[in-house]
C-alpha cells in the first residue's frame, strides 16, 4: 500500500484518526458540515511520523527504557523524554516528505500565515481527553519555518506530561502516532471557545460561549477573563461581561506578540448578542453531526465565525435514555444501595430483571425515573420524606428540581379514597419468631434455587433463570419481610424523636442498638475475628500469609504447623460468606469465595490488633452498654410526668427496636446468596463457548446483557467489536461522577446541607452513629489495601456489607455516600463506632493519615491542625 504522507481537509473524515490523528480527523468531519466554515489546510500523516520515527538513532532503544520508567519517577521521564524531542527535532525531514509538504503549501500561498498543530491518534477521543497535551504554534509563515515547526509537533508527543499520562492510563508509547494539522492562519477580531452543554452543571439545553479579543491564546493561557454568555433556546439567560486588558495578536513577519487593550475598549462585548445567538446555532449543527455535546474553539472575522476545532466533551455525565420528549427525573440507585461504581453491562442488566421497580442505565450506573411520583402532592410528600430519611442530598437536590417552574408536571393525586382492599395489614408483633420464620422462607428458597439449577444448560438455563427472577422478587416483595423491616426502622425514628423530645438526647437509639441479635452483617465482621483467633498462636502461619497472592493458597496451609485447622476455619467463613465483596450488586464482582486473597488482609489486620476471644467480648460489651442505657433512660422517663406511661411506651419500643433491627440486613444477604449461584451458572455456560470458540475468555461475556448472553449461547455467536467497545466505555465510565440526581436535560445535582450550626471549616455530612472520636484517617478506596491500626477512623467512598469486617478494628467512619438506614450507618451503630456519612469529596478533602475529629452526634468532621 502507497504512503500517504499529505491529506487536504476535505479528504478526510472523523472516522480517520488512525491517519490523521483526532485533532485532523474532527476538523475534516467539521470542513463536511453545511454552513461550517474551516480554514483550509492539510494534513501530515501518521505515515509521515512513522517515516520519520525509522530515521532517530537509538530510538528503540529509549522507548523501552521510557516504558519501564515509574510514572511517578519524574526525573528519568524528563530526562528520557527530552532526549526523544531532541533526536525527532534534529532528524532531518527526509526529501520525498519534505516535498509533498511543501506541495501543499503552495496550494494554500507559498507565504500564507499557518498554525501547524499537532495531532495525535490517542487524542479527543469519545472516551479519554487528551487535549491540550501536545503543542500548537501560530502564525508560522514559510516553508522552511513550517518544517521546523512539523517537526517540534512530532516531538510533541513526548512532552513530560504526555508521557505520564498515557503511562498513568495504560497507553503504550508506540501505538499513538502523531500527525499535525496545517492550517491557513485566522486573524481574527475576537475569538473563544463554545460549549454545547453547560460544562458545569451538565444541562444538555445550556451552551455557554466565552469570548475574548485577539487570538484564542489569550483566554486558554488564563491571560484574560472571558466574556461569558449562557443561551438556551435562542435566548441569552445569562452574560458576564469582562475587563479584557490583553489580548494576543499575530504578527506580520511571524509569532504572536501579547499586547494592550484600548482602555475604552475594555469593558466592551466581545461578540454582539446576535452573534452569540449565530454561533450557538452553528455549534448545534456540529454537535447534531457529531453525535454528542461539543466542545468547540472559533474564531471571528470579518462579521463570519470559522471553527478551528471540536472535541466531545468527555466530562458530562450521560443522560437515560427515555424515548420521548418529555422532561425527567432520576435518582441514583447507586447512592442508596452503597455502590457508585459504574457496573459492567451484566451486572447492571441483570439487577433490573431482579429490582421491584423499572431502572434506566447510564454510565455504568441505574436510575430510577420519579417524575410522575413528584408530580402529584401525596405520593411527592412521602418520596421526599423517604428519601431524605435516606439521604438528605438527595431529597435537597429534587427540591431543587421542584423550584423550577414547570419542569416537573403538576398532577392530581390519583388513585382510590380509602384505606386499601382488604384493610391495612395485621399489625406486627414484637415475636423474634417473625425473623426467624422469614429468615428460614429465604433459605429455603436459596437451597431450591441451587438443587434446581445444576441440571440446567444452554438456552434451557435462561428461560429457568427468567423463573428465578421472579420467585427472587417474590421473596424480596414478602408483605411480612417488609413490614419487619419498616419494624425496626420506625421504632428507631421514634425512639431518636421521643428521647430528643422527653430527655433531650440525641440520637439515644444508636446505644440502645448496640449488639442487636441477629444482624448477618454485623456477625460476618465478628465471626472473622473468631478466625484470627485459629491463626494467631502459629507465627508461621502468619509469615505464610503476609506474603500469599494466589488465590489456590488455602491448599498450601495444611504444610504448616496449625495450617488445617486454619484452612477449616477460613472455608467455613467463605461457606457462609464467600457470596459477598465489594460493590456486590454487580454480580460480576470476584466474590470471596472466588478470590479469598481479599480476606488476608483483614484477617492479619485482626491478628496484629486484637487479643483472642475478642468477638465474644465486644459482642457482649455491646449488648451490656445497650441494657445499661435501657435502663438509664427508662429511669429518667419514670421521674417525669406521666413517667411511667411514657417509659413502658419506650421499653415497648426498644424491644421492638432489638427484635427486628438486626433482620434490617437480612435481604440483602439473601440477594447477594442467590446472585452467587447464578454466576456460578451462567460463568460454566461461559466457559462453554470458551471451549466451543465462540468467545476469547469467559469473563467477556461481562460485557454481553443477559439477554444478549441469552442469544450468544443460542446462537453460538459474539459480537467481539462490540465487548471491545463495551470494554472501553466502561473503562472510561470510571473517570465520571455519578449524581444522586439527574434530570433529562443533563443536569448533574449532589445537593447541599445547609445547616449553619457547624464550626467554619467542618466538613458536612449525615450523622448516623453517636460519639464524637479523635485519631488517625486511613483513606481506603480498595478493601484490599487496607492497612488499619486499632484507634484508626476510615474514611472511604461507600461502605456495603462487605466493608463490616474492617469495622470491628476502627474507631469512627465517614464514608462520601450514605445515609442513617444504609449499611454502614447500621453496622457502625451496632458497633459503637462514631459515623458520618454523606460528606462530598471526603476521600479527597482528608488527608490519608491526618488527624481529624469526627462529631457523629453532630453530623460533622474537623480536619485538626
Amino acid at each position: 500500500m502507497t504512503e500517504q504522507y499529505v491529506l487536504g481537509l476535505q479528504e478526510i473524515d472523523e472516522t480517520q484518526v488512525a491517519v490523521v490523528g483526532g485533532k485532523g480527523a474532527q476538523l475534516g468531519g467539521l470542513s463536511r458540515i453545511d454552513g461550517i466554515r474551516v480554514p483550509g489546510g492539510f494534513c501530515v500523516t501518521t505515515d509521515a511520523f512513522r517515516r520519520v520515527m525509522a530515521e532517530v538513532p537509538s530510538v528503540d532503544e529509549l522507548l523501552d527504557r521510557l516504558s519501564r520508567s515509574d510514572p511517578d519517577d519524574r526525573e528519568t521521564i524528563r530526562t528520557l523524554s527530552a532526549r526523544i524531542r531532541r533526536s525527532i527535532e534534529g532528524t532531518a525531514v527526509p526529501d520525498g516528505l519534505a516535498a509533498a509538504i511543501t506541495g501543499a503549501l503552495a496550494e494554500l500561498g507559498e507565504d500564507a500565515a499557518c498554525a501547524v498543530r499537532s495531532s495525535a491518534t490517542a487524542e479527543d477521543l469519545p472516551t479519554a481527553s487528551f487535549a491540550g497535551q501536545q503543542d500548537t504554534y501560530l502564525n508560522v509563515v514559510g516553508s522552511e519555518a513550517i518544517l521546523r515547526h512539523v517537526s517540534r509537533c512530532w516531538a510533541s508527543l513526548f512532552t513530560e506530561r504526555a508521557v505520564i499520562y498515557r503511562q498513568r492510563n495504560g497507553v503504550d508509547h508506540r501505538t499513538v502516532h502523531m500527525a499535525v494539522v496545517v492550517q491557513r492562519m485566522v486573524l481574527p477580531d475576537a475569538s473563544g471557545i463554545l460549549f454545547t452543554a453547560d460544562p458545569v452543571t451538565g444541562n444538555r439545553k445550556v451552551a455557554t460561549v466565552d469570548a475574548g479579543f485577539g487570538l484564542g491564546e489569550a483566554l486558554v493561557s488564563g491571560l484574560v477573563n472571558p466574556d461569558v454568555y449562557k443561551v438556551r433556546d435562542d435566548e441569552i439567560v445569562a452574560r458576564t461581561i469582562a475587563a479584557k486588558q490583553r489580548a494576543v495578536q499575530a504578527l506580520p513577519a511571524g509569532g504572536t506578540r501579547e499586547v494592550a487593550v484600548d482602555s475604552q475598549r475594555q469593558e466592551q462585548p466581545a461578540l454582539t448578542d446576535a452573534q452569540v445567538v449565530r454561533l450557538v446555532r452553528l455549534g448545534r449543527r456540529i454537535e447534531a453531526h457529531f453525535g454528542s455535546p461539543q466542545d468547540i474553539e472559533w474564531c471571528l472575522a470579518d462579521d463570519g465565525f470559522q471553527i478551528v476545532q471540536s472535541r466531545p466533551i468527555t466530562t458530562l455525565f450521560p443522560v437515560p435514555e427515555s424515548g420521548d420528549q418529555e422532561n425527567h427525573v432520576y435518582v441514583s440507585v447507586g447512592h442508596g444501595q452503597m455502590m457508585t461504581d459504574p457496573m459492567k453491562p451484566l451486572g447492571h442488566s441483570m439487577w433490573r430483571l431482579t429490582a421491584m421497580v423499572p431502572m434506566h442505565e447510564a454510565g455504568g450506573r441505574l436510575f430510577v425515573d420519579v417524575t410522575r411520583r413528584l408530580a402529584a402532592p401525596t405520593s411527592r410528600a412521602g418520596l421526599l420524606d423517604v428519601l431524605g430519611k435516606g439521604d438528605p442530598l438527595i431529597r435537597d437536590a429534587l427540591e431543587t428540581v421542584l423550584d423550577r417552574d414547570g419542569f416537573v408536571p403538576s398532577l392530581p393525586d390519583t388513585g382510590p379514597g380509602g384505606p386499601p382492599a382488604g384493610g391495612p395489614p395485621a399489625p406486627l408483633e414484637t415475636d423474634p419468631a417473625v425473623v426467624t420464620r422469614l429468615i428460614e422462607r429465604s433459605e429455603t428458597s436459596v437451597a431450591a434455587l441451587e438443587r434446581d439449577i445444576r441440571t440446567k444448560t444452554g438456552p434451557a438455563l435462561f428461560d429457568f433463570l427468567m423463573e428465578a427472577f421472579e420467585e427472587h422478587k417474590r421473596v424480596l416483595s414478602d408483605p411480612l419481610s417488609i413490614q419487619a423491616i419498616m419494624a425496626g426502622m420506625e421504632a428507631t425514628w421514634w425512639l431518636n424523636d421521643k428521647l430528643l423530645e422527653w430527655l433531650g438526647e440525641k440520637n439515644a437509639a444508636d446505644t440502645l442498638t448496640l449488639s442487636a441479635p441477629g444482624n448477618v452483617t454485623s456477625e460476618m465482621g465478628l465471626a472473622l475475628l473468631d478466625v484470627a483467633d485459629v491463626i494467631r498462636p502459629h507465627p508461621e502461619l502468619v509469615t505464610f500469609l503476609q506474603g500469599v497472592e494466589d488465590d489456590g493458597f488455602l491448599d498450601e496451609l495444611t504444610k504448616l504447623p496449625g495450617g488445617t485447622e486454619a484452612r477449616d476455619a477460613i472455608q467455613a467463613y467463605l461457606d457462609r460468606y464467600g457470596m459477598r465483596c465489594v460493590g456486590e450488586i454487580d454480580i460480576t464482582r470476584p466474590r470471596w469465595g472466588e478470590r479469598p486473597t481479599t480476606l488476608v488482609p483483614v484477617i492479619l489486620d485482626n491478628v496484629r490488633n486484637f487479643e483472642p476471644g475478642a468477638a465474644e467480648l465486644r459482642f457482649e460489651q455491646g449488648r451490656r452498654k445497650a441494657q445499661e442505657k435501657e435502663q438509664d433512660v427508662l429511669s429518667r422517663l419514670r421521674a417525669l410526668p406521666d413517667g411511667d406511661l411514657k417509659a413502658d411506651e419506650a421499653k415497648r419500643m426498644i424491644d421492638r427496636v432489638r427484635t427486628f433491627i438486626g433482620y434490617r440486613e437480612y435481604p440483602k444477604y439473601g440477594i447477594i446468596s442467590r446472585y452467587f449461584v447464578y454466576k456460578r451458572a451462567l460463568l460454566a455456560e461461559a466457559e462453554r463457548l470458551v471451549r466451543a470458540g465462540v468467545l476469547p475468555e469467559a469473563e467477556d461475556v461481562f460485557y454481553l446483557t443477559f439477554q444478549e448472553f441469552h442469544d450468544a449461547v443460542r446462537s453460538n455467536r459474539v459480537d467481539e467489536r462490540l465487548v471491545r467497545q463495551r470494554k472501553e466505555a466502561f473503562r472510561s465510565y470510571h473517570a465520571l461522577t455519578p449524581p444522586r440526581v439527574l434530570t433529562s436535560e443533563g443536569d448533574a445535582l449532589t445537593g447541599a446541607y445547609r445547616r449553619e450550626d457547624v464550626p467554619a471549616g467542618a466538613l458536612v455530612g449525615v450523622p448516623v452513629s453517636a460519639g464524637t472520636v479523635e485519631g488517625r484517617a486511613r483513606v481506603v478506596l480498595d478493601l484490599a489495601d487496607a492497612d488499619l491500626e486499632a484507634g484508626d477512623i476510615l474514611v472511604t467512598a461507600f461502605t456495603d456489607p462487605s466493608w463490616s469486617p474492617l469495622f470491628v478494628g476502627i474507631a469512627g467512619l465517614v464514608t462520601e455516600v450514605g445515609g442513617v438506614m444504609t449499611h454502614g450507618a447500621v453496622i457502625a451503630r451496632e458497633y459503637g463506632l462514631p459515623a458520618v456519612v454523606g460528606v462530598e469529596q471526603a476521600t479527597r478533602l482528608i488527608r490519608d493519615g491526618q488527624r481529624i475529629r469526627v462529631h457523629g452526634t453532630d453530623g460533622y468532621v474537623e480536619i485538626l491542625p
